[in-house]
């Protein structure tokens, strides 16, 4: 069962003139990071890119969570795995085009063994219109059914009360949560209010 009560039109072919904007919301690096340091999370493992960059630049500057850098998505589980088994609190960020490669890793590791993660799944092309210009977002929500894999759909900073639901459902569950970050991340960063530093 998803956590996305969302049912997409099928996709419709349009003129250059006529696709809507593809920015979902607005999310903040900071805020995101901020969800993560609550969540007691020590490792970011992550194939580093374009679409993360203000991310990544966010995750630099905050000492309590270690940047994991791999070669390859498909790479991100194994690694993920082998810090939990080393008594760490890992999460992968990784996009959905990754996800696919990943697929093996997902099946023997993540729920093959019960593996609390979290994946924050970048959902390049997905826009809350339901026109999808990238395939890899037209297959992102069925790849996850697939795999009974449960996930959030973050747009916006609004969104961000869904990230400790994940780690929560994973816990709970023993399975891989995915949270797919439907939006870029944002360059400018809001005033964090109540947020421990």
């Amino acid at each position: 069962m998803s956590h996305s009560s969302q049912r997409r039109p099928p996709v419709r072919n349009h003129t250059k003139d006529s696709v809507p904007n593809l920015i979902n919301g607005v999310l903040h690096p900071k805020s995101v990071v901020a969800q993560l340091v609550q969540q007691g999370v020590t490792h970011y493992v992550t194939l580093p890119d374009s679409e993360t960059a203000n991310m990544y630049e966010a995750l630099v500057a905050e000492p309590s969570i270690k940047i994991v850098p791999v070669a390859r998505e498909g790479e991100a589980i194994p690694v993920a795995v082998g810090l939990f088994v080393a008594g760490q609190n890992p999460v992968i960020s990784i996009q959905n085009a990754g996800l696919f490669e990943a697929g093996d890793a997902l099946r023997g590791l993540a729920l093959g063994i019960g593996f609390p993660l979290v994946m924050f799944i970048g959902y390049r092309g997905h826009n809350r219109h339901g026109d999808t210009p990238d395939s890899a977002a037209t297959f992102l929500e069925p790849y996850l059914h697939m795999w009974r894999v449960d996930y959030y759909i973050v747009e916006s900073d609004d969104d961000l009360d869904r990230v400790p639901l994940a780690f929560d459902l994973a816990k709970k569950s023993n399975l891989p949560v995915a949270v797919a970050i439907g939006t870029e991340y944002a360059e400018s960063e809001p005033a964090i209010q109540g947020a421990a530093r």
